[in-house]
Formats: structure tokens, sequence, C-alpha cells
């Protein structure tokens, strides 16, 4: 037997006003789940703790709640001393207790078609990741979509791609998840992160009704602009000022000393585009740190706006364009630096190279320490970086080599799938939120590692937005500094 202390959510809304949180000590067994908390509780403290369970053993989903911020099953989540249990982020009807039959009365149900045929084996293997749902809505607790549009979902999403494979539904799934809000997920990935039955919704879903949806003419008209502007340029944005092509003088860059690794960079069309000056503070710094870049111009957009979008038609020359640009040189490590490229590089492509974060990068080789300068700073993680890369601590471990970190939640931006080009008041409606959180950190800068996160959130906060290879070069500048060393020219 063990002790623990927990906090727990209360709320009764026949007598409280709001919520309230309420601490409870218990003896439960060693290996003890929420679950077995919250009885515990009940039996022995406070029989009025209104809690859902069922089967106890992961199968139902009746027990979802948030334990230190994260969804869960309350049966699956070890117990452990000093937790915090809320409900998850839906309309609360009674302490742990949320109101799930407006979103599961949403949910698409099947609609059979006359003489039906028993599915093919390889209709069947399709539908199977997407068949595994327990309606717990941990997923549909976290969408930063449904909480400013009309978006039904992920589930809801989840299901209108599971019947659309299925050759005995009569639905027309494809104009129901447009209508339901299908181009206002921003491909953030909460979702399937906290699914407890490790659902792909965003790729198994989203985007596959996205492509259907494309072949149907549903496409955003911005979508198809940029899809245009992607084939006939090779960029997904439009050029402001010179190119990094055209401002470096070599697609080659060695290091300063010995080189300790080769890199080949894979840009993107932000940083080469648009953002060209963050693209060669990171080449100071990787020269700095003694590693060589490598920079082939023939590479071209990653596709990332496609396949989020929906729009493959020629994405497999986007594909063979950029690992050829890079294999035919004889790279076999490749870096980005912009998160939706990497997630993009990693998840979408077979490469015959890894791919890896410049965090990745100066991690794995180590950097010479910078100078610390005197702020304060939050650090954005970009969706496609922390969800999509599973990279968390290794940004957060270079800036703090250089300035002090005050966390804020790890919440989208909205400025993916799509959404900013696509849904620009829903994309504003959540950069503003960015930037409500921003401002209670106190922080003097923001920093993060996604060019389309920075671009975005500077709209939202008059805190300066930046780059972690800049904020790594501004420490290396002051470090010069106080040595006596000049700037090269």
């Amino acid at each position: 037997m063990k002790e623990l202390t927990v906090r727990i959510k209360r709320f009764n809304p026949e007598k409280d006003e709001t919520a309230h949180f309420e601490s409870y000590t218990v003896k439960v067994n060693d290996g003890a789940r929420v679950l077995n908390v919250l009885h515990a509780i009940h039996d022995t403290l406070d029989p009025s703790l209104s809690f859902r369970y069922s089967c106890a053993s992961g199968q139902c989903g009746s027990c979802a709640v948030r334990v230190n911020g994260e969804p869960v099953l309350a049966c699956m989540e070890e117990a452990k001393d000093a937790s915090t249990i809320e409900p998850i982020n839906l309309p609360v009807k009674k302490d742990l207790v949320v109101d799930l039959l407006p979103t599961l009365e949403a949910i698409a149900f099947f609609q059979p078609v006359e003489h039906a045929k028993l599915p093919k084996k390889s209709e069947i293997d399709a539908m199977k990741p997407l068949k595994d749902c327990i309606e717990c809505l941990a997923c549909v607790s976290v969408c930063p979509a449904v909480d400013v549009t009309k978006f039904l979902g992920p589930t809801a999403m989840r299901q209108q791609m599971r019947l659309s494979l299925d050759p005995r539904d009569s639905g027309d799934r494809i104009a129901d998840a447009v209508r339901d809000g299908l181009f206002t997920c921003t491909t953030c990935q909460a979702c399937w992160k906290v699914c407890p039955k490790e659902i792909e919704i965003p790729s198994k879903a989203i985007e596959k009704l996205r492509a259907q949806a494309n072949q149907r003419g549903f496409t955003l008209p911005r979508h198809l602009e940029v899809a245009v502007l992607v084939r006939d340029t090779g960029r997904s944005v439009g050029r402001t000022g010179p190119t990094l092509a055209e401002i470096l003088d070599a697609n080659v860059v060695e290091p300063v000393g010995p080189v300790r690794a080769t890199v080949g960079f894979f840009v993107g069309c932000m940083y080469t585009v648009r953002l060209p000056r963050t693209a060669l503070d990171a080449i100071e710094v990787l020269k700095r740190n003694g590693i060589k870049v490598i920079i082939p111009r023939e590479q071209v957009c990653c596709g990332s706006p496609l396949i989020r979008t929906g729009q493959l038609a020629f994405l497999e020359t986007l594909k063979k364009r950029n690992i050829d640009a890079f294999r035919f040189r004889g790279i076999d490590t490749v870096m980005t630096m912009c998160a939706g490229c990497g997630s993009t590089l990693k998840n979408d492509y077979k490469t015959p190279f890894k791919v890896m974060d410049i965090s990745e990068v100066l991690t794995k080789y180590g950097i010479e320490p910078p100078a610390y300068l005197s702020i304060k700073a939050t650090y954005h993680d970009p969706c496609h970086l922390l969800r999509g890369q599973g990279i968390k601590d290794l940004p957060r471990d270079l800036i703090k080599q250089v300035v002090d970190i005050i966390e804020m939640p790890s919440i989208c931006c909205g400025s993916g799938g799509g959404v900013r080009s696509g849904n620009p008041e829903e994309a504003a409606t959540l950069g503003s939120r960015r930037g409500e959180e921003i401002k209670k950190t106190g922080a003097d800068v923001v920093i993060t590692s996604c060019p389309f996160c920075e671009f975005h959130i500077s709209g939202h906060t008059d805190k300066p937005v930046k780059n972690i290879s800049t904020v790594l070069l501004e420490g290396y500048k002051e470090k010069d500094r106080l040595k006596g060393i000049r700037p090269e020219r």
C-alpha cells in the first residue's frame, strides 16, 4: 500500500458558481491507476465525488480525464502523488463528468446501400486503422479548431473517412466532411497524440479526406493558388526580396576550423524566399561549430502545403527532385530548420539519407557555449516539431545556454494545415490566443523554430519573434564583443 495526495477539480452546478480544487489523501495498492484513486476517495472520503467509468480496462473510453493537464483514461494511467485531476475540456456536468452527448450525436452513422457486397480484404485493411475509436473524445477536447469554429472535430472526421472506405455505406462522406469543417483542421496532431488507441487522425483521415475532396472540386480557392505557385515556381510562397541562393556566393559553406561533420541543408520555401537572413544565421552557427553545409540549388518545396490540403497531383515529382538533389551529392545527413519540412521529410518521404532537425544536429555534435544574454524568453513549440517529430527538449536545452526560458502551454498558433491561407479568421483567433499566453509569461522575446509560426505569431504579439539560430548567433556576437573581436564583414 502507498499513500497518495491528489488535487481534484470539483464543480456542482446546483451550488457552485465556479469550479474549485479540493485535495484528498488516500491509501491505494502499489501500481494503482487513477481510477482506483477516484474510487478510494468516493468510497472512504467523499461519496459526492462524481466521475464516469464502465469497463475499467481501457476499452470503453468512459473514464477520460485530464491528469496534470494531459487527457488520459483514468483506468489506464498510473496514479502518482501530487497529481492534479480535472475533467477533459468539454462542457462539465458535474466534477469530472462532461457532456459527451452533443458530440457523439453529431458523429455520422452507417447508411446501408441496397444489395451490399462484403468488403474486399484491401478495403477492410484500409478501414482497420480507423475502427478502434472508443469515443472517449480526448481528441476533441484538445482540438484547437473545435474551440474556435464549428468544426465537428477529429473523431467525426475519422468516422467520415472510415465510412467513405466502406462499400456498404451509401452516404456522401466527402461532401459531409467539407460541410462539417474539414478544412478548419490545423493538422497540429494534438488529437492522435492523446488518443488512447493511437489513431493517426490527421494522416489517416483528415489528409485523405482532403485528397478526395480535391478530386471532387472542394479544395479552397487559396489552396489552389498555392498549388499553382508550387507547380510554376517550385516554392509555396512568392519572393519579397533577394533569395538565399542570390545572397550566398556558393552552395558549399566551409566551417571555421576543422570539419567535424557535413550536412545537406534542406532550406524550405520560407527560409529560401521570405526569411533568408534567418537561414544565414543558422549557417553562421553551423560554421562556428565545425559543420560543413551543402545547399543543393535544385531543391524545391517539400510538398507539405500540398499534402496538408489534399493536392497530390505532382507530389511525387517534388519528392523525386528533392531526394535526387541530395542523393546525387552523396549526402547521408540532411538537415532542416523548418519544422514542417522536417516532419514531411521524416514522415511522408522514403529517403536514402537521414533527416535531422537543426536542434538534433547541434546537440549531436555539441556547440561552443555562447555568451549569456540577460533577457527573458518564452519558447513556442511548433506543432510539426513537437508532435510531428517528437522533439521537445533539444531546442530548450540549446536556448537555455543563451537565455532563461519562461514556459507557456504548447498550443497551436493557427498557421498550419492551410488554415492561415484558407481560413484566416480562424487563424487570427488562434494566433490571438497564442499572443495572450505570451503576454502572461512577461517574456521579452519569443523563440521558435518554424518560419510559419514565426511569421504568424509576430502578427499577434508586440514582442520580437526569433528563430533559435538567431538567438544563438546573438549569443556568439555578444561573446565576441566581450572579447573585443570584431565581426567579419
